[in-house]
């Protein structure tokens, strides 16, 4: 029985990881042992980055609430029990929106949150 040799299969993944590479520079887009380096770093970066994005957004929707928030005379903290209080359930999201894009909405909000604190 003949020998087969792997070169299809070796070519066909080295091409995969060097399209992956393309745009990087010098010997990272042009040999394979380096742009497999290249490319594995940079996948597990944008792993890390997806994740990294959830957490970004939701300081940045806490950080729109607490700021609204205190222009109505409440800390975030007090705003969001008084909400849990009033079973009121908002997710962070659409409460920053709120903030920005329908103040007088978020300002019943607070108001009845700050009615359900004083209970």
């Amino acid at each position: 029985m003949a020998r087969i040799k792997g070169g299809l299969n070796a070519k066909r993944k080295h091409n995969r990881v060097l399209k992956l590479a393309k745009g990087y520079r010098g010997a990272r887009s042009k040999q394979y042992r380096i742009a497999k380096q290249a490319v594995m770093r940079a996948m597990a970066s944008a792993f890390a980055g997806r994740k990294q994005k959830k957490r970004d957004f939701r300081k940045l929707w806490i950080t729109r609430i607490n700021a609204a928030a205190r222009m109505q005379d409440i800390s975030y903290s007090q705003l969001m029990y008084g909400l849990k209080l009033a079973e009121i359930d908002i997710n962070r999201k659409m409460l920053s929106e709120m903030a920005v894009n329908d103040i007088d909405g978020f300002n019943t909000l607070v108001g009845i949150a700050k009615s359900k604190l004083q209970k």
